[in-house]
């Protein structure tokens, strides 16, 4: 059995999976999160800002001293660089910093490999059937869509909406205006427009969520229906229409303060949480789903699966 650890450099938050690997075999070991808000104060502009970079190094340094504990050297460490790395006009000085100062190195995944590793991560992670699914990662930086059963992969495509960049384009006061939530539903009509055509040809009969947003939701439906939190080992959710709809009334017409207070909210989500679930009503409604499951797998189970074979 081999030790190896995995990095989602993702823009809002760095997550980190630590796995047994031998044979097809995997055991998952360790696996943690910390907000490093690299898209902050820079995604807008095509860069990672000076201090999104320290916030970075901070959160590798405290993620190598747990490789440390475990044992694993540098060259069994594989860091995924998304949307708000591979974007940025510095990222080369983006991982230079990185490299020299955690001896962490990055890779950089293109949108259509991150779209293809979020499909190996969610199939393992929770049971397909043969009809299609709808496939959906909410990042900070880019949004992934795949649409797939348990055999195949039809069609995927990563589009630059994600949450960081739908915040600073349309939620500029707290709560969130209803014309504002109007103009992101416009600017989500003409930006998916190949992503419609794709559900009309492969017709999705639900939705599976992956990332903050969807793991937010079901915290908060565990917390009003449960009194706490989802245990951590569980990595697949059915969430309920009727559930998603009261969070979706209660985030949209609540303050960030207010939010901060909802049981299930974790801090770093409180802010993207509205534009994320302001894009999946907008999804349900346009494309007539009602049926929604969650995985916490996704893109860094996908390289972990990917490896391992």
């Amino acid at each position: 059995m081999k030790r190896i650890a995995i990095i989602d450099l993702g823009t809002n938050t760095f997550q980190l999976l630590i796995a047994e690997t031998g044979g097809q075999a995997f055991a998952i070991l360790h696996d943690s999160s910390q907000p490093a808000r690299i898209g902050e104060g820079g995604i807008s502009r095509g860069i990672i800002s000076p201090e999104g970079i320290e916030r970075a190094i901070a959160v590798l340094r405290s993620f190598r001293e747990i490789t440390d504990q475990y044992q694993i050297g540098p060259d069994d460490i594989l860091a995924l660089g998304t949307s708000a790395v591979r974007n940025a006009a510095n990222r080369e000085e983006f991982c230079r910093r990185i490299e020299n100062e955690t001896k962490i190195p990055v890779v950089i995944v293109p949108g259509e490999e991150e779209a293809g590793l979020i499909f190996e991560g969610v199939r393992a992670g929770l049971p397909l059937t043969d009809k299609t699914s709808l496939i959906v990662d909410i990042g900070g930086g880019s949004v992934e869509f795949i649409l797939a059963n348990r055999e195949k992969l039809f069609w995927k495509q990563s589009f630059e909406i994600g949450g960081q960049r739908l915040m600073d384009r349309f939620h500029r006061t707290d709560p969130i205006l209803p014309d504002s939530v109007g103009k992101l539903n416009e600017y989500l009509e003409q930006q998916l427009v190949p992503l419609t055509n794709a559900v009309h040809q492969y017709e999705p009969v639900e939705l599976i969520g992956c990332a903050g947003s969807f793991e937010t939701l079901v915290d908060m439906e565990y917390a009003r229906t449960h009194g706490n939190l989802p245990d951590p080992a569980q990595v697949s959710f059915d969430l309920s229409a009727d559930s998603f709809a009261q969070s979706y009334e209660q985030v949209l017409t609540s303050t960030f303060d207010e939010r901060l207070q909802i049981p299930g909210m974790k801090s770093y989500r409180a802010g993207m949480i509205v534009v994320g679930t302001c894009l999946i009503a907008f999804l349900l409604r346009k494309y007539g789903l009602s049926k929604i499951r969650v995985s916490t797998w996704a893109m860094k189970e996908g390289m972990l699966a990917r490896m391992a074979r």
